[in-house]
């Protein structure tokens, strides 16, 4: 897929396919997740609406917590096999759980515990396999690229291909992991549905071991500094030995002799050139503070992002619900819900290509920029066609509402699936703009031993999202559940429920943060700018 393209050699290849392999897996458990929630737990909408954001929110924000824990002990190869075993551990567990619901029904509140446990094992396994592996296969590369994301960088690079083809190759794996996973589970039981997953990431992590003599590995040296973690800790000791007054009391007959040899002998061993490198560059001994900045100088954009990853949540969650309401027979075919969420990844694969062939070179005909857009513009397209994807979902399920209620004897909408369609594509071409340019931005704006941190950083957009999707569904509950008259907009009977409110509030809002994210993109300073 990749081996070829511009540079990108083999482990980098393997690495794409292995992290393919990986959000299969993922995608697998997580896109159908909301129906094993309400059919077999018996959970509310509502409930399983927030248990499912909560669990994605957990699992986005896991790397911040695992990544410079990781990155303090551990080199990323050795991080990536243990992440992932503990990943395979939580997959085996999990369809434990749906074996003993299966063959005993009287069991299914005594695993609810060792259900939640387990999607926890699964949470913390990816904590340090996502951002390791990604970051691992980004130093694949032969020569080391700083990607300096600037607003007007017109030079295209390694890096920025790496994370195309990157994304293209898990938009692959989540496609097949939803579409083949989500007919598995409604069809053959959850039991198959939870262990082909399972199978997948046991072999994505053979695959790793067997590339491991052709993967470009950092030296030691390179690596211990490159780890942002134990870099904290050795500024703190630097800058309270500098802040630390020094006294010597000396005898009055030695003061003279002793101050000699202190002129012509230094205090630390000059082969280090620890003192040297403080003199030549006096923000080596502030790493602390400089990795507070980086992290304090992103956070700005990084909030206004975060209403795109609630706005992602909505397929997993209210529009596989809404599915399984709507007419979805072909023939005698009956196409699965979750399903729908594969015209995303479609969407993903089948226009990505076009980016680079039509796209760049048009906005380079008009911009007069080596790379078209900046990667500003490129998250701030795809926020754009966020909000009209959630107009579209909330126009069309209008239309389901009204329709319901006018059948209100029949218990499927004359109203065919693919009406979903049209949002569902458009947030999978939101996708290709906003997602890829995080990952290229955040990779970029941070410091080379931050790296790691920076990609993290990315999927805790998704995280923190996800749990403000489920604080803004029980605020929301709270409100409209207390009016009376018309009820819940989460109603379990979804005649009743009024999604299509929800789809406008949700439009409004990210509108109001594009608005915001604008003004910010005006006064930000890239990192190369500022060293500049």
């Amino acid at each position: 897929m990749a081996g070829g393209h511009r540079g990108l050699n083999k482990s980098c290849t393997v690495l794409i396919v292995i992290a393919g392999m990986e959000r299969f897996a993922f995608k697998g458990v997580a896109s159908n997740l909301v129906t094993y929630l309400t059919d077999v737990v018996k959970m509310s909408n509502s409930a399983a609406a927030k248990t499912v954001n909560s669990w994605v929110g957990l699992t986005s924000i896991m790397p911040l917590l695992v990544v410079p824990l990781a990155d303090s002990y551990c080199d990323r190869y050795s991080t990536i096999l243990a992440s992932s075993s503990l990943y395979v551990l939580g997959l085996v567990a999990l369809t434990s759980t749906a074996f003993a619901s299966a063959s005993s029904p009287a069991s299914k509140i005594s695993t609810s515990s060792f259900r939640f446990w387990s999607l926890c094992l699964i949470s913390l396994g990816q904590g340090g396999y996502n951002p390791s592996l990604q970051a691992f296969g980004a130093e694949q590369l032969e020569t080391e690229d700083e990607l300096p994301c600037t607003k007007d960088d017109q030079k295209p690079n390694k890096k920025s291909v790496f994370f195309q083809w990157w994304y293209f190759g898990v938009c692959t794996g989540s496609l097949l992991g939803v579409t083949v996973m989500s007919y598995i589970q409604d069809t053959f039981g959850w039991v198959l549905g939870f262990a082909m997953p399972t199978l997948a990431m046991v072999l994505s992590i053979v695959f790793f071991s067997y590339g491991t003599r052709i993967y470009r590995y950092i030296s030691k040296d390179e690596s211990m500094h490159n780890r942002s973690f134990s870099g904290m800790v050795r500024s703190i000791k630097e800058i309270v030995s500098k802040l630390k007054p020094t006294k010597i009391s000396l005898s009055n007959e030695k003061s003279a002799t002793v101050e000699l040899e202190l002129q012509e002998k230094p205090l630390c061993n000059q082969n280090s050139g620890s003192m040297n490198a403080l003199e030549q560059n006096p923000q080596k001994c502030n790493n602390l503070l400089m990795n507070a900045r980086v992290v304090l100088r992103l956070l700005p954009i990084w909030t206004m992002l975060l209403v795109f990853a609630i706005i992602f949540q909505q397929p997993v969650t209210f529009f596989t619900k809404q599915g399984m309401t709507m007419k979805r027979n072909i023939g005698s075919f009956k196409i699965p819900p979750a399903t729908l969420q594969s015209a995303i990844t479609v969407s993903i694969i089948l226009l990505m290509p076009l980016y680079d062939k039509v796209l760049i070179p048009t906005t380079r005909l008009i911009t007069r920029k080596e790379k078209g857009i900046s990667v500003m513009q490129r998250m701030g397209i795809g926020m754009f066609l966020s909000i009209i994807a959630m107009v579209i979902a909330a126009v069309v399920e209008m239309r389901r509402v009204e329709i319901s209620r006018i059948e209100s004897k029949s218990e499927t909408v004359p109203l065919s699936i693919f009406l979903l369609l049209p949002q569902s594509i458009l947030l999978g071409v939101s996708d290709i703009f906003t997602v890829v340019g995080m990952q290229e931005f955040f990779y970029g704006e941070v410091p080379v031993r931050m790296r790691t941190m920076g990609l993290a950083l990315y999927t805790s957009v998704f995280g923190v999202g996800s749990f403000l999707s489920a604080l803004l569904i029980s605020l929301v509950e709270f409100f409209t559940s207390s009016r009376g008259k018309e009820g819940s907009w989460f109603s379990d009977d979804l005649c009743e429920a009024r999604l299509d409110k929800y789809y406008w509030l949700l439009a409004l809002l990210s509108a109001l943060s594009l608005f915001f994210y604008v003004i910010l993109c005006r006064f930000f300073k890239s990192r190369s700018e500022l060293e500049n």
